[in-house]
């Protein structure tokens, strides 16, 4: 099975840490967001992921060859793949099309989740779905008797359906897919100055492809500081019910409690503080005189005398005082 990981967005809504970063980059406890996300389909899937392709805007050499690594960990051949235009959903995956042949999974770099993975044999297409309380904020599907897809509404002001599409979808066979984004870009099939994945989706169903939904227990949107910061929470929450050690062995601690789960990252160094719980500080990071809960700290960055929560902080910072909600993007030097 191939993925195509959409991600050419820079993330506005999560500014101002991707100003530097592209928003799949940002990490949660200690690992950026596409990175968990190919580790979790390839670990959940029933099929051996062979390649994985990223369709990127100008995100430099570096973290393109950062994305080949992910692949080739695992044991999958990865591929980049440039959007020079934000054109939309279907003009992303469209920019990786000719690894749109045999089964593909497409997985939009901005979401997180928990689900059952097992691929239905009877189903052309899977679309994995959750209930919300709130459908009017995002695309929905519509049912038929049967259990099958037939219709997609984007955020619907009237009530249709409370199954929200969480931007993940397996193609059995994904030249049906490409047919289709074809026929949109072909056919300057466009909604808001852009080509729409679901406009493709639902030329597949009138087509008669069999699509089903796929069940997910739990989805963790990483797409504003506010979900991030509790992504953070919830991936930290995770991992100690797994059992992993969050801290790294060269980490300093001194004179400090941590409250677990906290990630503390590699040559990180903790003095004189309280940290935790649902903390990430990130590799190289330092901590010195500080009370910090329900924050996520990247590298590089050094925090002294503050109280945060509920607080995320980018890379190579230097901030003195006293906060309780803070949105911190790179380079930053605040004192106070």
């Amino acid at each position: 099975m191939k993925i195509i990981v959409p991600m050419a967005g820079r993330g506005s809504r999560l500014r101002p840490h991707t100003l530097t970063v592209p928003k799949p980059l940002v990490p949660v406890a200690g690992k950026p967001i596409v990175h968990r996300l190919v580790e979790d389909i390839a670990a959940m899937s029933p099929e051996k992921v062979t390649e994985i392709a990223f369709v990127i805007g100008d995100f430099g050499a570096a973290v393109e060859e950062e994305l080949l690594a992910v692949a080739e960990s695992l044991g999958a051949k990865g591929s980049i793949h440039h959007q020079e235009e934000p054109l939309g959903t279907a003009h992303a995956v469209m920019c990786a099309k000719e690894k749109l042949d045999g089964p593909v999974t497409v997985a939009f770099a901005d979401t997180l989740f928990k689900a059952d993975f097992e691929l239905n044999k009877d189903a052309d297409a899977i679309f994995w779905v959750k209930q919300i309380d709130n459908p009017s904020a995002f695309g929905v599907i519509k049912m038929n008797e049967a259990g099958e897809i037939i219709d997609f509404v984007e955020k619907p002001q009237t009530f249709v359906s409370d199954l929200a599409m969480i931007g993940i979808y397996y193609f059995k066979e994904g030249k049906d897919l490409r047919t289709e984004l074809e026929y949109l870009i072909d056919n300057d099939v466009i909604k808001g100055g852009e080509y729409q994945l679901p406009d493709a989706l639902k030329r597949m169903t009138e087509k008669g492809n069999k699509c089903f939904p796929g069940e997910v227990s739990e989805w963790m949107d990483c797409g504003n500081k506010k979900v991030t910061v509790e992504t953070n929470q919830r991936v930290l929450i995770h991992d100690a019910e797994k059992g992993v050690d969050n801290v790294h062995a060269s980490a300093v601690i001194e004179n400090s409690i941590i409250n677990q789960p906290c990630f503390i990252g590699e040559g990180a160094v903790i003095k004189n503080s309280v940290v935790g719980p649902h903390v990430s500080v990130g590799k190289n990071t330092s901590v010195e005189d500080s009370i910090i809960k329900n924050t996520n700290i990247q590298a590089d960055t050094r925090i002294n005398k503050a109280i945060l929560e509920n607080a995320m902080i980018g890379n190579k910072v230097i901030f003195e005082g006293r906060a309780k909600d803070l949105s911190i993007g790179d380079f930053c030097e605040i004192t106070e």
